[in-house]
């Protein structure tokens, strides 16, 4: 795996692959690299000759009083999971190279930046945007592999790259789960002991709605409910938002129709955590 701070070698390396022809697959990460990482960079492997794959805490997408600072950076361990995953690439910018002073510029998805996470943190998906155009303007990539953990991630996105014209291919690999339903996420590390085991309530309150839909619920108010209910049996977790949305638009719903995303946010201890699942009403 070659490994790289800088941006002209990756673009160097990967026009180099370009000149012979292979597909070229992108994978960015903030580290704390774990088994959903993992599974994106084996999807990217199988659809694509060679695979970059990007570590950088992106300082934009942190709001005052979040966990920049203390953000795990396991770096040796992330290099060697990648690595053995099989990227072939790892570019890790630094960020006084990245935003250099006088960096002014910020990308904004109008609408789909401005609810859910972007209510909860405010400019957070405005750095996300911008985070991932500088990125994919260097590697230029084929496809980008995104999780569906992060589903409005995904859906923003997925609109930037439409609406800037761009020449990728937006994927999305399904939510990976430690064995207890929890979803993976780089923020576990901050769970241990009793708020661990009450960090389940979030998919315990989604397997609910769920289930619900399947019985003939439609009524979002009613499914939010249900996770709620859930959740009031876990004290240690904290609301953010629930929330039933059009997974398109991202905009509220009050009853169950076409495609939805059933999202939701709480805190549990120091960690901020997030879950979802997508519904197509038949």
């Amino acid at each position: 795996m070659l490994r790289t701070h800088r941006a002209r070698t990756v673009r160097r390396t990967v026009a180099r692959w370009r000149q012979r022809g292979r597909r070229v697959a992108f994978v960015p990460t903030m580290g704390a690299i774990h088994a959903g990482h993992l599974s994106l960079v084996a999807r990217a492997r199988r659809h694509a000759d060679r695979v970059v794959a990007s570590v950088f805490v992106n300082p934009l997408q942190f709001g005052p009083g979040e966990d920049f600072r203390r953000y795990p950076r396991p770096a040796r361990r992330d290099r060697s999971l990648l690595r053995g995953a099989g990227v072939d690439l790892l570019w890790e910018p630094r960020a006084r190279e990245f935003y250099p002073p006088g960096f002014r510029t910020r990308v904004h998805v109008a609408g789909l930046g401005d609810v859910l996470e972007g209510a909860s943190r405010p400019g957070h998906m405005t750095g996300v945007a911008t985070v991932v155009l500088k990125l994919l303007q260097v590697v230029a990539p084929d496809t980008l592999w995104l999780g569906q953990k992060d589903a409005q991630q995904a859906r923003l996105l997925e609109q930037m790259v439409a609406d800037l014209d761009l020449e990728v291919a937006v994927r999305r690999g399904p939510t990976l789960r430690e064995k207890d339903g929890l979803a993976c996420s780089s923020r576990n590390a901050y769970l241990a002991g009793e708020e661990r085991r009450q960090a389940v309530a979030l998919v315990r309150g989604l397997k609910a709605a769920r289930a619900r839909l399947r019985a003939g619920e439609r009524s979002a108010a009613r499914l939010k409910d249900t996770v709620r209910r859930v959740w009031r049996t876990f004290p240690l977790v904290r609301e953010d938002y629930v929330a039933v949305v059009d997974a398109d638009r991202l905009e509220p719903l009050t009853r169950v129709r076409g495609r939805v995303l059933v999202a939701v946010a709480a805190r549990v201890g120091r960690a901020r955590l997030i879950d979802n699942f997508e519904w197509s009403a038949r």
